[in-house]
């Protein structure tokens, strides 16, 4: 048995297995005197690392006497795989006072560790290591520097190491590529793709999908497509990773149609294929196929949701203000026990709301173990929104005492509110604390609500003030907003006024010159009303009938 343990040790250490099996081993190793060999303890703490039970794996680090740098580097990357930064850089650093010097291994384990724990200093100093060591030419090295550099947005540091590199090799250019992609700089990204061609290397599924990921712009939908004909004529199109990128591609550009033929392309789709479809069909407004295709994933199909996924089709829900889909999916949530995450119970008490039923939603909101500003901000909402402002404002009291700082979305909902209840103070005085107590610059939303409460209440003037004062330039929703207003208390001065900005923000729109026709109309002065109507017909703008959604 002895003579087995070796090869036992590695090829399960290669896959998962269950704990108990990992003990039996374990129990092997001190039956037989091994617990104290270097090799045989690197193959237990990576089993253990398997299943997160870093404090028998540390235990069995610990009491090795003799070290390897293999040894050193399970127990690091076991730490960083579970997120247990501190613990990963306390033992890199302890590992650098021993004789045992890091590899290239190390350093991308720590590399990696710094990008994900947003260290950009920690970052800068383990790549002074890396130099110090020898390695900056070493391709394991230099492409775990460049991955973390992307992430952290830290571009053209990425591009020091990659061009220092004089024989840059396939996973170094594809760290590259993907750097930008992440970064949002396709232009980039592509002309490093094709300097990779002309210097004829020869690009594989990971160069394409690094490629492919930084096209998020509905602008970028042809380059997209020109990728997925390169992708068709190198024989790409039938790599799951691939696919899964091209299909996250179009259903961001709103391509749906083309997302939905290249699903169906791949035999078998992930999670996150699924859940890039279903988003892109809400993007689109297609929240009934979005539904239809959570029902085909989840029933025909039988691949269980994540949160991120729930959350995408309950939005589909409230947009749709159809309730019987959505308890369907709060029941989905309860069988799955996925309602202990804060996002998704969120959406949930979103969807009731919009769904009007607000008192579901608070009762979902009421029995979440934890809360965050989301959940906070998505109730408070839901009670503005169905005028319940007391509620809403004692919630806001609530999240204060529970030490959440309010954020831009939360004073949207509670202005919002104010809106609904007719508030000119309480308004005034959210819209001072917000900036003056909280510190949360005032956005064109906070203004429209603004606008929107100080018309209604008939001061035109104090709200056209308040557009004339607001730091960024108003848009449409803003001006709509006070133009509103003045058609209810028949202010055709300033209406007029009003309308002429809308006319030359947005020319095409006809509802502007509609109200503004109204108040010609309501102010007798009818060649105003002809004269406004036909050239509205000259220009061909046609006003949408009106559709009762019963």
């Amino acid at each position: 048995m002895r003579f087995l343990l070796p090869s036992l040790l590695f090829e399960l250490s290669q896959s998962y297995q269950p704990l108990s099996l990992t003990k039996q081993l374990h129990a092997l190793n001190i039956k037989y005197q091994l617990t104290f060999d270097p090799f045989y303890a690197t193959r237990i703490i990576r089993l253990y690392a398997l299943h997160d039970d870093l404090h028998t794996a540390r235990y069995v680090f610990d009491r090795t006497s003799s070290t390897s740098v293999y040894l050193w580097n399970s127990i690091i990357r076991a730490y960083a795989q579970c997120h247990k930064f501190d613990h990963a850089f306390s033992l890199f650093r302890r590992m650098l006072g021993t004789q045992v010097k890091p590899d290239n291994f190390t350093f991308a384990c720590i590399l990696r560790a710094c990008s994900e724990n947003l260290d950009p200093f920690g970052l800068r100093i383990v790549h002074g290591r890396v130099i110090v060591s020898g390695l900056e030419s070493d391709s394991i090295s230099s492409s775990a520097l460049v991955s973390a550099y992307s992430k952290l947005c830290l571009i053209d540091e990425a591009f020091k190491v990659f061009h220092g590199m004089s024989e840059p090799d396939l996973v170094l250019w594809n760290s590259m590529v993907t750097g930008y992609g992440w970064c949002g700089l396709w232009r980039k990204g592509l002309e490093l793709f094709s300097l990779m061609r002309q210097l004829g290397g020869k690009p594989d599924a990971y160069t394409l999908v690094g490629l492919i990921s930084g096209f998020t712009d509905p602008c970028l939908l042809e380059i997209g497509r020109g990728i997925h004909g390169f992708c068709l004529k190198k024989g790409f199109d039938f790599n799951s990773h691939v696919g899964s990128t091209l299909v996250s591609m179009y259903s961001r550009c709103g391509c749906l149609s083309s997302a939905r033929r290249v699903f169906g392309s791949l035999s078998r789709p992930d999670l996150v294929v699924w859940s890039a479809l279903v988003a892109g069909f809400v993007q689109s407004g297609q929240f009934k196929d979005a539904l239809l295709l959570f029902r085909e994933m989840t029933y025909l199909k039988g691949e269980k949701a994540d949160s991120i996924l729930i959350a995408s089709v309950l939005a589909a829900c409230a947009r749709l203000a159809i309730v019987r889909p959505g308890r369907e999916i709060h029941g989905y949530v309860l069988r799955h026990w996925l309602v202990v995450e804060v996002m998704v119970s969120s959406s949930i008490v979103d969807m009731y709301s919009k769904c009007g039923f607000v008192d579901l939603g608070l009762q979902v909101f009421k029995n979440m173990t934890e809360k965050n500003a989301i959940a906070y901000n998505a109730t408070i909402s839901g009670l503005g929104s169905h005028g319940l402002t007391s509620p809403a404002f004692e919630l806001f009291d609530e999240m204060l005492k529970d030490g959440l700082k309010p954020d831009e979305s939360t004073f949207s909902a509670l202005l919002g509110a104010c809106c609904h209840a007719g508030l000119v103070k309480d308004g005034q005085e959210l819209f001072r604390r917000m900036e003056d107590e909280f510190g949360i610059e005032a956005r064109t939303e906070h203004h429209v609500y603004m606008v929107k409460l100080l018309g209604m209440a008939g001061e035109l003037g104090k709200a056209y003030d308040l557009i004339q004062s607001m730091p960024q330039l108003p848009d449409s929703g803003v001006w709509g907003a006070l133009l509103s207003s003045c058609c209810i208390h028949g202010n055709l001065e300033l209406g007029e006024i009003v309308a002429r900005r809308l006319f030359e923000i947005e020319p095409d729109k006809t509802a502007y010159r509609v109200m503004l026709s109204n108040m010609y109309a309501c102010g007798g002065r009818w060649d105003d009303v002809k004269k406004l109507r036909d050239d509205m017909v000259e220009a061909g703008l046609l006003k949408m009938p009106g559709l009762s959604w019963i």
